[in-house]
């Protein structure tokens, strides 16, 4: 009990005496405390810049379900099975059913003071990542308006309107009306042409009604008589995730499928993120080793201009791993001081670069920022380094003899 008591003193007095020390010899404290924020605080700055750039650029991509949609191009005929298939894949994040090119247009009319002709009509169902936030069509008589077509027609969410589909069959043109019940509308960055957004059923209804055949759900009993639907032209597929885009157009184009992607704005991203990267990582090489040099020299210069005072505390009892734990302890109250103090001007800098240069950016972007976990990241490396230089000050301290101070008397 009395050993650990005397090491808890021991150890109490040691504290005291390196802070003491570095109190007393402030000025070289200080310059050594200057030296470390002159690299801390520029890094921190240059890292968040390139994680708050990166990452507002990905976020945009990540925010834009149409950066992740991988855009069957033509028609073709693709059964129900393949289908399902390709809505199993797991690059797969959303896909449903399209019918050809040509039977995607309606007319959207209100009265006749509000319409938009030739309004595009989309299929839509749960997981639709341009719909995400919205009331997706439960029924038939169901539809979501894109800001444009809302805007068109001067409708709102539960609004009724008018889906106007014609047809000519043996030589007789003919029209059908179906009214349907706006359930909500789209924000202008989700989908900005005029379009309206329906269920699979009703849009496979309009084809059939375009082909000439009798459809009950319009009401429509003249034409063909009823066709069982086996299958589609093509599909509306959004990729699970954007590093996601290129397998899945990669898997497309080997069933001989021409597609469309947002590929080269996701390269363009990834390329950015490489070039701050590599720079990022240049200058914080250079800048690491040239404060670890720095260092190096003022503890090893800082020990030597002190071997009288190392040589007293051996001399007094001191053992060779208290005067290591007294470097260490100067050594990481130096670092902690320097960190706390760039941590402090890397706010006020991100600030100002927040102010002044995401002022042109949309609301809550940033242009530096940098996580809780960096935060963490960047301490524990400081203290690392910090450490490490103790370590080789130590070493030299080691070969300090107590005899030293006796030689002085």
């Amino acid at each position: 009990m009395f050993s650990r008591q005397s090491d808890t003193a021991s150890r109490g007095l040691l504290l005291q005496m390196a802070l003491r020390d570095l109190i007393h010899d402030r000025k070289v404290a200080l310059c050594i405390i200057f030296s470390l924020i002159a690299v801390i605080a520029p890094l921190l700055l240059l890292f968040g810049l390139k994680n708050g750039i990166v990452s507002h650029l990905r976020h945009d991509l990540l925010d834009d379900p149409r950066t992740r949609e991988v855009r069957m191009t033509g028609n073709g005929s693709y059964d129900l099975p393949w289908l399902a298939q390709l809505a199993q894949r797991p690059e797969v994040g959303f896909s449903i059913p399209l019918t050809r090119s040509l039977n995607t247009q309606a007319d959207l009319v209100r009265d006749s003071q509000h319409f938009a002709a030739g309004a595009e009509v989309i299929p839509t169902a749960a997981g639709d990542p341009l719909l995400a936030g919205a009331i997706l069509p439960t029924q038939e008589d169901d539809i979501v308006l894109s800001a444009s077509a809302a805007s068109h027609l001067n409708v709102q969410a539960g609004d009724e309107i008018r889906l106007v589909v014609s047809r000519k069959l043996a030589g007789v043109n003919q029209r059908v009306n179906k009214v349907v019940r706006v359930t909500s509308v789209l924000a202008e960055s989700r989908f900005s042409r005029a379009a309206a957004f329906i269920s699979l059923p009703l849009l496979v209804a309009l084809e059939d009604y375009r082909d000439g055949f009798q459809v009950a759900s319009l009401g429509v009993s003249d034409g063909e008589p009823t066709r069982e639907r086996s299958r589609f032209s093509r599909a509306r597929v959004y990729a699970r995730t954007i590093d996601d885009v290129a397998p899945l157009a990669n898997w497309l184009e080997q069933q001989h499928i021409e597609i469309v992607t947002q590929s080269a704005q996701i390269e363009a991203v990834r390329a950015i993120d490489r070039v701050l990267g590599v720079i990022f990582a240049v200058i914080a090489w250079i800048s690491a080793t040239g404060s670890i040099a720095s260092l190096v020299g003022a503890f090893i210069a800082n020990i030597d201009r002190k071997r009288k005072d190392m040589a007293v505390l051996r001399l007094l009892g001191f053992r060779r791993h208290a005067v290591t734990i007294f470097i260490v302890i100067q050594a990481l109250c130096l670092t902690g001081g320097a960190f706390c103090a760039g941590l402090v001007l890397y706010f006020l800098g991100s600030t100002v670069f927040n102010h002044l240069l995401g002022a042109s950016l949309p609301d809550q972007a940033f242009v530096c920022h940098l996580a809780p976990m960096h935060f963490i990241t960047a301490l524990v490396s400081v203290l690392v380094v910090a450490l490490g230089v103790a370590a080789i000050g130590a070493l030299r301290a080691l070969k300090i003899d107590p005899a030293e101070s006796l030689r002085e008397i």
